[in-house]
């Protein structure tokens, strides 16, 4: 009997601490929503060479990771597509079959797995180590909202870079898939690039923009969030940083998995 007491505590107390964490991370994001939108009008606005600055990092120092990415997964999608298509005699279809792959999830799914790892961790160690190091109170000190001055402008920044790193793993995954097939399977170039774009419609291609937006909002935030818990020194730091990567790809696949059931089960 007093297991199973000690059984229900302990799940009541996770549960508890799931839900004070969903509140404090739905805090978190309003007060990061007021700041850009609402607080400017009573307070400074976000610098623009804070903004830039961090989309300098978060977006063109990530251009080579994610092309070589997204380029080497287009070249594998394409032979092992054109393996199967080979049998029906249709391997010219792998030009649509990689175009549409690529800019429906594989572009915006492995850019944001990416950026996660990279730009989610090192936002997680900044504001964790601002925060260990009491950083942040002394920003508090000074009248400067930690949230307006820290979190905003990495917000801003990877908002409009991961949609624009996007269209670029686009690109390189079907360049990557065109090499494979004009090179390998001897496909023609001109009649790969009308393959390719012939089944490729608007709707893939703002499927795809429109998860890159919606991971861009998890990955700040999320990485946002456990920097501001982080606690324990060098060690919490490193802890904080595991759990905001971890946390951030298993919320991009989810998020994934739900829009892709609203887009194709729906008429949007």
């Amino acid at each position: 009997m007093e297991k199973i007491i000690s059984y229900f505590e302990s799940v009541g107390r996770t549960v508890k601490n799931w839900i004070i964490i969903f509140v404090e991370f739905s805090q978190l994001v309003a007060q990061t929503i007021y700041w850009i939108f609402w607080g400017p009008s009573r307070s400074k606005p976000v610098k623009s060479k804070s903004v830039f600055e961090q989309m300098v990092f978060m977006g063109a120092k990530s251009i080579i990771i994610v092309f070589f990415v997204t380029f080497f997964t287009g070249v594998v999608l394409a032979m092992q597509s054109a393996y199967q298509l080979e049998k029906m005699g249709a391997v010219m279809y792998v030009a649509s079959l990689v175009s549409i792959s690529v800019c429906r999830e594989l572009g915006p799914v492995l850019t944001a797995l990416v950026l996660a790892g990279r730009i989610g961790a090192a936002i997680t160690a900044e504001i964790g180590s601002m925060n260990v190091n009491e950083q942040l109170e002394a920003l508090d000190a000074m009248a400067i909202n930690p949230i307006r001055f820290l979190i905003v402008p990495k917000f801003l920044a990877l908002f409009f870079m991961l949609p624009c790193l996007t269209v670029i793993g686009d690109i390189s995954g079907i360049f990557g898939g065109y090499l494979i097939g004009v090179y390998n399977l001897k496909i023609n170039s001109g009649l790969f690039i009308q393959t390719a774009f012939k089944f490729l419609t608007l709707k893939d291609i703002y499927t795809g923009l429109t998860k890159a937006f919606i991971f861009a909002m998890i990955i700040s935030m999320v990485g946002s969030y456990q920097g501001l818990k982080t606690s324990g020194g060098a060690v919490g730091v490193g802890q904080a940083t595991t759990i905001s990567v971890v946390t951030s790809f298993i919320l991009i696949i989810l998020a994934d998995c739900i829009m892709t059931g609203i887009f194709y089960f729906s008429n949007l």
